[in-house]
């Protein structure tokens, strides 16, 4: 399903007062955001680090954990008023506007 920032927090929306009853309050959603960025953390060191998998690790999906941070994300944005498409845009152009000749001049980056 691909679909827009703003259709997805619409679809966020709609879901949270149709399912969900209501959204947590802010300050829960930023905990459980934390927790949610835990998990991806905790499964990237086991995919890509030197970390093992436990039995209690078997069944998580990155693409699933990924989608709970976003999910949360959009939920934090939702009820704080963020237009997410408009926040973007505006952070990829202060990012270019910022880091143009820093990236393309920055050794480490280069192969």
């Amino acid at each position: 399903m691909d679909m827009t920032l703003t259709e997805m927090q619409v679809l966020v929306d709609e879901w949270i007062r149709t399912v969900g009853v209501r959204y947590y309050s802010e300050l829960t959603n930023m905990a459980i955001l934390a927790e949610e960025v835990g998990e991806v953390a905790r499964l990237m060191a086991r995919l890509y680090g030197e970390q093992s998998f436990k039995p209690s690790d078997e069944g998580y999906d990155l693409g699933d954990e990924l989608a709970d941070v976003l999910f949360v994300l959009v939920c934090i944005a939702n009820q704080t008023g963020v237009d997410l498409a408009a926040a973007m845009e505006r952070n990829l152009a202060k990012k270019t506007t910022r880091d143009r000749e820093r990236h393309r001049h920055n050794e480490r980056l280069r192969e």
